[in-house]
């Protein structure tokens, strides 16, 4: 009877501390660090050849792309002869990468076979931010800032001719920063920050259509689509601040505090998951149901390590640890694991 009581106690304690170890995992893991030596400045946004196992990532002051194994993290081929690569998106049907830059105002055609520059397309000042339309295969890219700030336009760019097919002016602010689109290519949802709402455009009309406030909080950068519980996220900077908005009513339905300085967030739909990058740290939340959000860990990132993405198919995160503003900063790609 003694050694069943024991075995019984025994038992309940590994049950005990197999539950507790398990609270205590975090929810994303550093599985590989790709270190950077001579790069300064920032990293800005990635783009992913998932068939070619390759990762691109704008290197702002180096004005290149590098190109990196999707697996491995290894750095295997530097694109040259960007003005200032910003935003990307890979062509998987024509192997071609579109890469916007700043300082020419244009949009680079890259053939990722010699990975090489292959042509450009002029647009007007302020190029930046993008978003692709998956459906008609349209690309959207902010520029037209006019002269006293107040607005900017979206320019689109048709991806087979690589040619530019129209512009949907009226944007709030001289900048946005960042744009989503549906998978049906019928709404665009962008970040307005001259204006701290949410613009929603008709892309049949190409109209503004409706602009939602943000909660008493200001510069939104990060932002996600989450299609199957008809839900936009965002995230601000000034707090930080994690936003859900209902895409039917426009209403905020959600609202937890994030890491400040960030740029990118992903949704990991396998795990309910949401991953906002900024300095430092990651901000991870847990998707109860389509109202109601829990922020379960701050994992240790980088300096500045706010450009990221979120590639389920490898149940990665990749991001990006940049050095603007910190002349001792070690430049770098980490690769983490969902858990």
């Amino acid at each position: 009877m003694r050694r069943l009581l024991v075995a019984g106690f025994l038992t309940v304690l590994t049950v005990f501390a197999a539950g507790a170890n398990a609270q205590e995992k975090p929810p994303l893991k550093l599985v590989a660090t790709t270190p950077m030596p001579g790069f300064t400045g920032d990293f800005d946004h990635f783009g992913v050849d998932l068939k070619g196992n390759r990762l691109f990532l704008a290197a702002e002051d180096k004005k290149t792309v590098e190109v990196f194994d999707l697996r491995t993290g290894n750095r295997i081929h530097t694109i040259e002869g960007f003005g200032h690569p910003l935003t990307m998106v890979y062509l998987p049907e024509s192997d071609h990468l579109l890469v916007t830059n700043g300082d020419t105002d244009d949009v680079a055609l890259v053939d990722c076979k010699a990975y090489k520059i292959i042509n450009t397309l002029k647009l007007t000042k302020g190029v930046d931010h993008s978003a692709l339309d998956p459906a008609h295969k349209y690309f959207y890219v902010e520029n037209a800032a006019t002269a006293d700030g107040k607005s900017h336009s979206l320019a689109i760019i048709d991806t087979k001719s690589f040619k530019l097919v129209g512009q949907i002016p009226g944007i709030s602010g001289d900048s946005n920063e960042g744009m989503v689109i549906d998978r049906a290519g019928k709404k665009l949802y962008v970040n307005m920050t001259g204006s701290d709402e949410v613009g929603v455009i008709d892309l049949n009309t190409r109209q503004i259509i409706a602009r939602w406030p943000l909660p008493g909080v200001r510069v939104a950068h990060a932002i996600a689509l989450d299609e199957p519980h008809h839900r936009l996220l965002t995230a601000t900077r000034n707090p930080g601040q994690f936003v859900v908005f209902n895409l039917g009513t426009g209403k905020v339905v959600a609202s937890l505090p994030c890491v400040g300085v960030n740029s990118d967030m992903s949704l990991d739909v396998a795990r309910k998951r949401i991953y906002v990058t900024g300095s430092d740290t990651i901000s991870v939340f847990a998707q109860r149901d389509a109202d109601h959000y829990e922020h379960i860990a701050e994992v240790p990132s980088a300096f500045r390590a706010k450009s990221s993405i979120f590639v389920p198919q490898l149940n990665r995160l990749y991001v990006a640890d940049s050095g603007k503003g910190k002349p001792d900063a070690k430049l770098a790609l980490q690769i983490f694991e969902a858990q």
